[in-house]
């Protein structure tokens, strides 16, 4: 089955680490070789810069992570085709691998909108307006302000949805989270989970949950441990028990997968990297038939993408 990620973080792992292959990157828990034997359809790429770059370098370290994609995701490989559409998406050719290009926080651009036009026009789909903490735009989940959208951040998701791409609320506080709900045209949640299952603050409750399946968004199920199990002791069947939670409420073809791979430390005990997505694949046939995994595997997202 075709398989479609909505967030991992290789390209912040290449920055960091020039030397390190997209193609077989052994330290990588996405690469090239092992998506091609899982049977990839469509990855999603965050340009994430993290906290240590100073302000003033951020926006250069986000195109730097954009030339990373472009000259070492794209470039070199016949069967990588970056994706910058709906269209394109559905309309991958046979033996072809997508790409696509996302954000994860803001703190980047500062308070210029014209930076964040640009790294649209390279390619960004889906942006999230913070990573845990406060910006210009927003505050994070672990910001103890607890604050909404600024007008600032307000003009930003206007332009998302002036532009036609996703706003991401994964990392937002609960009052931007509803403040995005209500402002957002097109709103995802690449990489969260249910709070009723883990408690963890970057997971969703149940009203948080509900208003994405009500707007018809989508929630990337991710594979972080600590979002899956309290005790953070995760296995593929965790996985399952937060799939079928949102199912409960009505989402079973608002869910896609948002694994997060190479933006954590620690992984499922059986769901290592991109090579165990087969596992996953076995385990969801035990419970759904094959059009809900097809749907949860890639086909909702790619219905979602804004077209």
């Amino acid at each position: 089955m075709n398989i479609v990620d909505a967030h991992c973080d290789v390209l912040c792992k290449m920055w960091l680490n020039p030397s390190l292959s997209f193609e077989n990157g052994q330290s990588l828990h996405t690469n090239l070789e092992q998506m091609r034997k899982a049977g990839a359809q469509l990855q999603l790429f965050a340009i994430y810069v993290p906290e240590s770059v100073p302000d003033s370098a951020k926006f250069d370290c986000a195109l730097e992570m954009v030339d990373i994609f472009h000259e070492k995701i794209v470039k070199p490989y016949d069967d990588v085709v970056a994706v910058y559409s709906k269209k394109e998406a559905e309309q991958l050719p046979k033996g072809k691998i997508g790409v696509m290009l996302t954000l994860e926080g803001v703190d980047a651009i500062g308070r210029e909108a014209t930076r964040l036009k640009t790294l649209i026009r390279l390619g960004v789909r889906s942006v999230g307006l913070t990573w845990n903490y406060g910006n210009a735009t927003a505050d994070g989940i672990l910001e103890s302000r607890g604050a909404g959208l600024t007008d600032f951040g307000r003009s930003v998701v206007d332009l998302h949805n002036q532009h036609r791409i996703w706003t991401d609320v994964s990392h937002l506080s609960v009052r931007a989270f509803w403040d995005v709900v209500e402002h957002g045209r097109y709103v995802i949640a690449s990489h969260s989970n249910a709070k009723a299952i883990c408690t963890h603050p970057r997971n969703l409750d149940n009203q948080q949950l509900t208003s994405l399946i009500e707007k018809d968004g989508l929630i990337g199920v991710t594979f972080v441990p600590k979002f899956l199990r309290n005790d953070r002791n995760a296995s593929v069947s965790d996985i399952i028990h937060h799939i079928e939670h949102i199912c409960s409420l009505g989402g079973a073809e608002n869910i896609g997968l948002g694994s997060d791979f190479d933006g954590i430390d620690q992984v499922p005990k059986d769901l290592t990297c991109y090579s165990d997505y087969p596992r996953l694949i076995e385990e969801l046939h035990r419970y759904y038939n094959d059009d809900q995994v097809k749907g949860f595997l890639g086909e909702n997202l790619i219905a979602r993408i804004p077209s």
